[in-house]
């Protein structure tokens, strides 16, 4: 079992940032992927960003490439979303994941963030 505890998240107007942030526990070991996924109302929850625990390699949605980065810090078990030059369509529940492999995977409690016009 692994568990996730998000953090950060809030309310920003259009052009300002955020910084999420997530802590991981219990059996890392077996994780592969790390990352972040959103999910706004009525809309099917969807990949923000993701990162290889052990090879770094990243991954964005087309849109947030540029604006967002996805960082990782191993030694703590965390993950970091930095978001800049928000949007409104960017206003969702963010959700840290943990990918032990395609099919398998632990969520957090989610976390809002909302970006006003």
């Amino acid at each position: 079992q692994v568990q996730l505890a998000e953090s950060g998240g809030g309310s920003v107007q259009a052009g300002g940032s955020l910084g999420l942030s997530c802590v991981a526990s219990g059996s890392i070991w077996g994780v592969r992927t790390m990352g972040w996924y959103r999910q706004a109302p009525g809309q099917e929850r969807e990949m923000v960003a993701t990162i290889g625990r052990a090879d770094g390699i990243k991954n964005y949605k087309d849109s947030v490439k540029g604006r967002f980065t996805i960082s990782r810090d191993n030694a703590k078990n965390m993950v970091y979303l930095q978001m800049n030059a928000l949007k409104p369509d960017d206003t969702a529940f963010y959700y840290c994941d943990a990918q032990v492999h395609p099919g398998w995977s632990y969520w957090g409690q989610g976390t809002q963030v909302t970006v006003s016009s």
